[in-house]
């Protein structure tokens, strides 16, 4: 059951008439020599401490360590609670609980890389929006995030989720991609619907710098977790209404990794460009 390509993935899905998360499932099962049961219950204790930093900065704010970033879940919270949202509440529960882990993650608390530290927002953030909105069992959202970390592997294994190699599209990018396949799974979508919604994510998302202010995983980082949120669930939306995607993602894969290879080491975790490089930021830098 293994694959190291998304066209070998859905192969397989479509062999067996499974799903990505039970082809996910069944591959780590074969590869780590071990039961279905013992992945699982490492997934049910991923995901618990998952919602556990998605929803507690939601009621106190949770400053973190270099002083950028800090209550700004409990703002959008409170802004949802009190009927002024433009948004919706899945779209705003998906932002808000992407940006509490990020302000767990800076406040030196525990947090799942999924598939990065400051990536780490995006997948639990959608989860936990679309279980709440759906009355979604854990269970079923264990197999999403088995969903979602099959194409992390895939991202891995021919690409990179790394901003220092890739820029950010490679961490926020992959970490949208991840969620919005999940996100597909969980409302009803195909395996090949679920690798539309990640390539969608991926193209739009393309050549997205990775530049922290201060050098910290910060600023503009927790910003980009709740618009990776967004994406992946606008490509779900796009991919379950039917709407395909013209690049495969094995090719959009390649595609996202040579435009990472590209960008000059200033836009790829550096802090020497981008929003870093900004005269408020160059004079943070002075006063710190």
């Amino acid at each position: 059951m293994d694959f190291k390509k998304a066209a070998e993935m859905l192969a397989l899905c479509d062999s067996n008439n499974m799903t990505i998360s039970q082809v996910m499932k069944q591959r780590e099962c074969h590869v780590f020599e071990t039961t279905e049961e013992e992945i699982v219950t490492r997934m049910e204790q991923a995901w618990q401490i998952m919602k556990d930093s998605a929803t507690e900065p939601t009621t106190k704010a949770v400053k973190s360590m270099g002083g950028l970033i800090g209550g700004e879940a409990k703002k959008l919270t409170d802004h949802r609670l009190a009927q002024k949202s433009i948004l919706g509440d899945v779209v705003n529960k998906a932002i808000t609980y992407s940006m509490a882990v990020l302000e767990v993650n800076t406040s030196m608390g525990l947090i799942v890389a999924s598939p990065t530290a400051g990536s780490a927002g995006v997948l639990p953030g959608v989860m936990l929006a679309l279980q709440e909105e759906y009355n979604i069992h854990d269970d079923r959202i264990i197999d999403g995030l088995f969903n979602a970390s099959a194409i992390g592997y895939l991202a891995m294994q021919n690409a990179t989720i790394a901003g220092a190699v890739g820029g950010c599209q490679a961490e926020i990018g992959v970490a949208a991609a991840m969620a919005a396949s999940a996100a597909t799974e969980l409302m009803g979508g195909t395996p090949l619907q679920c690798t539309y919604a990640a390539s969608t994510v991926l193209m739009n998302m393309l050549g997205l710098i990775c530049d922290p202010v201060l050098g910290l995983v910060e600023y503009p980082c927790q910003n980009r977790n709740a618009s990776g949120a967004a994406n992946a669930l606008i490509a779900a939306e796009m991919a379950l209404a039917g709407i395909t995607q013209m690049i495969p993602l094995d090719e959009m894969l390649e595609c996202m990794y040579n435009v990472g290879k590209r960008l000059p080491a200033e836009f790829r975790e550096t802090a020497k460009g981008g929003c870093a490089t900004t005269p408020t930021a160059c004079a943070l830098c002075k006063s710190k």
